[in-house]
């Protein structure tokens, strides 16, 4: 059969489920491979085509046409795969099902590298377990974002000159939705560049109809089983934004700031009756309760029980007390307590019983409890209080003092603590369900370092304010009565109507009532995610049913508190299950020179822009090789690095095409069809070369399996890597031409071409979920593709393979480097063929002598003039020997390398250069001025270059010995 009559019809068409079996006729012994690499028997494949078959429905692109990878096309795949309906699961799979909730990203965001990193990992699971045969869901949606989705709409309304209380709450809200309906889906869209292959028909929005009446259902249920409670407490207060925000959404930043020394003085003392105050906030003086001071300080402890008064109050009295909470060495070791300004004052008065006193409205201006400072903005306040104090002979001193400022990551404002009638969440009954939940390995934690941070927290945690003030969001489901105390008369219900009964009930007919114009923390809804999103609270939901609990949590490690563990708490209290089984935390993206991303820096890399020049699939190849919860490096260097990996995976896609036979030969392919590497009898049938990647690809596929299951997608990245680079492109695609091009035997050729096809579209399934574009355009282009990449099965794992034949390849790698080494070393011409004595033992000899024309291809070897012995050589002395491994050596002769006489010139011209550079390195460190005034790391440079100089000119002497030796010999 010739192999240029190969042909295949549509009733041969190969599935990627399809097994691969051998056909033992081709590994008779009368075909075991004789192959001549004599010109005289050259053969050639003819590079075939099939770029029309991939190319007709106007999606793919062959290989074959294009030099490398089009970025272009990755967008038409992706729409391809949604119009397929891959995205979503599929029940006639009996598996149980895998399932993340994507965390959803700010409706107003754009995209940024953490985007980038959380899609990447999570489109990975989903790829991977997808083609393991799991119906597999990813469920996208958004957040509304409460304070950063009005800011960005306040802005918009001020730039038309509009302010948001002109509006009204209706008004405002309804130009909110007209604004996220236009703007909403950027965020969406560049998901979706990134290669998410969420299911999009159940995207969410926080303020869906049915999220929202899970908020509202969630509230209700908490505080009928008194979980949720309303009072005054210290908060996060944003005066620009006139709202509490979270812990999380503030920044703390090292800023120079004052240190100010304030004398307060001792009440029926004398003028020299008096503490110092060191204090970074002087306009809280007016909130002080107390003066404190260490009950060990015998400097203050005559005052202690005494009353200090308090500068600029008209004589206001406060209480001096004795607490270990105060720090001796910090300032003067005096501290002024003002409760209503500073958390750790707040603490320490409610453990004191000390009163509570506001100086600060709700915009950030002082009081009337300020005086005559009544109005003034928080920060005019210090300065005109400073100077009042510098008249009056009340201050001491100012000088400078590094502050950590905690401000609004919204707004970049100074954060106020204040005390302020909020809505709060009762935690410790819900921690301690979230904290046994872990402990009973219901929940586990990746990396599991994280665990001990996770049960710090929750040990420690304390009650969740979970008000806002602000007009975008959920709006609290309470209700109060016209008239009535608002703390002691309120109604909580599902609806206005709902409330307006309940009050009707209970107050009469004529009652009127109207809603807490606050809404809830957006964190509050947010934690309800994995559930609401499913159907909840309706248990009877299809979705809830069938995909809750989920199966994983992605995100970043950095809020592991304020989101992960705050699902895990609502997740067991509204369901009785932990919302998911496992939680994987990223790290941050750094620069490359591991500094954090910013504007200020300049060295923000946008997504978008890297995907234009590198392409997503080298993008997220090079996220994904990070280490969970550890930081990871962006640079160019690496992207270039994956982008180059990108080609080298179309280079030997094109390769493996233009080798294989053509569509229409039906014997060609029925011959392929039959052959299967899935039993050990088979395998060890194979030469050498083709058992050797066959095992291992099996060795990978079990090995990479593994690292996919344990979660060690950077193993899984490197091990592909390593293999399709180091194995199958360096040295299997080289050693297959001596089957495809010079063999002379098609049935030689026909199993180069089946473990070429086989091995390749086994490493685009295992890469897929790496780089899914590439690998399914690639796919796509092999020929006889009865299913799309993204569905097609996994490889099947414990297969077969011969570590025995491994080691004896790797002899003969072993082997083919030594040449390698020798002919580079001597400057032998790239094309030129050169002798060779192998010499070992029988065995050893058997294998390596089998495989001669592919040595020779490998190592350019005159295959007419390749000797195999089990001693060495006569001419041995002539010969550069070579050591290869145990047991295999080879000699090749000097002669046929190089022109003796022209190397022993030119390495001795070479010597004595080398000479006289050495002689001026040894001269500079013989000189003691040299040694003496020089920087250390100077003197060791010159050093190690004279190290290194002596060791070449070593070399180079014993080479100049042995070619004058040979020359004699010779003669």
């Amino acid at each position: 059969m010739s192999l240029h009559q190969i042909a295949v019809s549509h009733s041969f068409l190969l599935s990627s489920r399809s097994a691969y079996t051998l056909n033992p006729l081709l590994f008779s012994k009368r075909n075991r491979f004789r192959i001549s690499l004599s010109h005289s028997r050259f053969t050639s494949i003819k590079h075939r085509s099939f770029a029309v078959a991939v190319s007709d429905n106007g999606i793919f692109t062959s290989p074959e046409l294009a030099k490398s990878f089009d970025f272009t096309s990755e967008e038409r795949i992706y729409n391809w795969w949604m119009s397929q309906g891959y995205f979503r699961p599929k029940f006639d799979w009996e598996s149980d099902p895998f399932v993340i909730s994507m965390p959803p990203p700010n409706v107003t965001g754009s995209l940024h590298m953490g985007h980038a990193m959380f899609v990447t990992l999570e489109d990975i699971m989903v790829r991977y377990h997808r083609m393991r045969g799991r119906p597999t869901l990813w469920l996208p949606g958004t957040d509304h974002a409460g304070i950063a989705t009005q800011l960005v709409v306040e802005r918009m309304l001020a730039s038309e000159g509009i302010k948001r209380v002109e509006l009204g709450r209706d008004e405002f809200e309804k130009r909110v939705w007209e604004w996220k309906e236009k703007y909403g889906g950027t965020i969406t869209n560049q998901i979706k560049r990134l290669g998410a292959s969420c299911d999009w028909t159940r995207e969410c929005f926080t303020l869906d109809e049915q999220l929202s009446r899970a908020v509202i259902e969630a509230f209700i249920r908490l505080h009928e089983k008194g979980l949720i409670y309303q009072g005054s407490y210290m908060v996060n207060w944003s005066p620009k934004l006139q709202t509490a925000v979270s812990d999380l959404e503030v920044e703390y930043s090292e800023e120079p700031g004052t240190l100010y020394y304030i004398k307060y003085r001792v009440a029926g003392g004398s003028r020299s009756d008096f503490l110092t105050i060191a204090t970074t906030r002087p306009e809280t003086l007016f909130g002080d309760v107390a003066i404190a001071v260490h009950p060990q300080d015998e400097r203050y402890s005559k005052y202690v029980g005494k009353m200090a008064i308090v500068p600029m109050t008209y004589g206001r009295h406060v209480p001096i007390i004795s607490d270990k909470y105060v720090d001796k060495d910090f300032g003067t070791g005096v501290l002024k307590i003002s409760p209503g300004h500073d958390h750790n004052d707040y603490v320490l008065a409610r453990k004191l019983g000390l009163p509570i006193l506001n100086v600060m409205n709700k915009d950030g201006t002082l009081n009337e409890v300020a005086g005559l400072y009544c109005g003034l903005d928080r920060f005019e306040a210090r300065k005109k209080l400073w100077s009042d104090l510098e008249e009056t002979d009340l201050a001491v001193k100012k000088e400078p003092h590094s502050l950590r400022v905690p401000r609004s990551q919204r707004g970049g404002e100074v954060i106020e603590p204040l005390v302020s009638k909020q809505w709060f969440v009762t935690m410790q009954p819900l921690a301690e369900k979230a904290l046994l939940a872990v402990e009973k390995g219901e929940l586990t934690i990746i990396p599991e370092r994280f665990e001990k941070i996770y049960n710090h927290w929750l040990t420690n945690i304390k009650d969740w304010c979970i008000s806002r003030q602000l007009w975008w969001g959920h709006r609290i489901p309470v209700w109060y009565i016209v008239g009535k105390d608002c703390e002691e008369e309120y109604i909580v219900a599902r609806s206005a109507e709902e409330a307006l009964m309940k009050a009707c009930d209970k107050y009469g007919k004529d009652v009127e009532v109207y809603q807490d114009p606050d809404v809830l923390d957006t964190w509050f809804s947010s934690a309800l995610w994995p559930f609401s999103t499913l159907g909840w609270p309706d248990e009877l939901a299809e979705d809830f049913k069938r995909f809750y609990p989920t199966t994983m949590l992605e995100t970043g490690h950095d809020i592991l508190f304020f989101w992960v563990a705050r699902m895990v708490m609502m997740g067991i209290e509204f369901t009785g299950s932990v919302p998911f089984s496992y939680v994987y935390l990223h790290g941050l993206i750094r620069d490359s020179q591991g500094r954090k991303m910013s504007k200020t820096l300049g060295n923000v890399i946008d997504p978008l822009d890297t995907i234009k020049e590198f392409g997503t699939d080298a993008l997220r190849f090079t996220l994904a090789l990070g280490t969970a919860g550890q930081d990871l490096n962006l640079s160019t260097e690496r992207l270039t690095a994956n982008k180059a990996f990108t080609n080298k995976l179309w280079n030997a896609g094109k390769f493996v095409l233009q080798v294989l036979p053509n569509r229409d030969n039906v014997s060609g392919w029925q011959n392929i069809e039959a052959c299967k590497f899935n039993t050990e009898g088979y395998l060890l049938r194979l030469p050498l070369p083709e058992c050797w990647v066959v095992s291992k690809l099996h060795m990978l596929i079990d090995a990479v399996t593994e690292s996919y299951n344990k979660f060690f997608f950077g193993d899984v990245g490197r091990e592909i890597y390593d293999f399709f680079w180091g194995d199958f492109a360096d040295w299997y695609i080289e050693a297959s031409k001596a089957r495809l091009y010079h063999s002379g035997d098609d049935s030689v050729a026909l199993v180069a071409q089946t473990v070429l096809l086989y091995i390749f579209e086994n490493i685009l399934k295992l890469l897929h979920p790496f780089m899914p574009f590439v690998t399914e355009e690639l796919w796509q282009a092999l020929p006889n593709r009865r299913e799309a990449l993204i569905i097609s099965s996994w490889p099947q794992t414990s297969l077969p393979r011969s570590t025995d034949v491994v080691k004896k390849f790797e002899n003969l790698q072993a082997l083919t480097r030594a040449i390698r080494n020798a002919r580079a070393e001597y400057s032998v011409e790239p094309a030129k063929r050169i002798t060779a004595a192998i010499v070992g033992s029988e065995e050893v000899i058997q294998y390596i002598s089998e495989e001669k024309e592919v040595l020779a291809l490998l190592s350019k070897l005159d295959l007419d003039n390749i000797h195999f012995a089990d001693s060495p050589p006569e001419d041995a002395k002539q010969s550069v020997h070579l050591i290869a491994s145990e047991g295999l050596e080879a000699y090749l002769p000097l002669a046929d390398m190089v022109d003796i006489s022209a190397e022993v010139q030119r390495l001795t011209k070479r010597l004595s250069k080398m000479q006289t550079e050495y002689e001026g390195l040894k001269a500079r460190l013989n000189s003691p001025k040299f040694i003496e005034k020089a920087p250390k790391d100077v003197v060791r440079g010159v050093q190690e270059k004279a190290a290194e100089a002596e060791e070449k000119i070593n070399l180079t002497k014993n080479r100049l010995a042995f070619l004058k030796s040979t020359v004699m010999l010779s003669q």
